[in-house]
């Protein structure tokens, strides 16, 4: 599947927490160490996800902000 998104991430699902509308599904990248995102239950169910798949995350942003400290 070809998308917009030019980062990507190679990734493991370590948990996910589900409720009649809304899931977190929590993932295990090298760099940061850990990422979620929130899907609506029905994606998760879709995507048969499952604690210990792997698969590509695609990450994009309406805004970037650099920080300087």
């Amino acid at each position: 599947m070809k998308t917009g998104a030019r980062n990507s991430l190679q990734a493991k699902v370590i948990s996910i927490k589900s409720d009649e509308i809304m899931s977190i599904v929590k993932f295990e990248v090298t760099a940061p160490h850990e990422m979620a995102s929130v899907l609506t239950t029905e994606s998760v169910k879709e995507m048969n996800l499952q604690v210990g798949d792997k698969l590509m995350l695609a990450v994009k942003a309406i805004h970037v902000l650099p920080i300087k400290e």
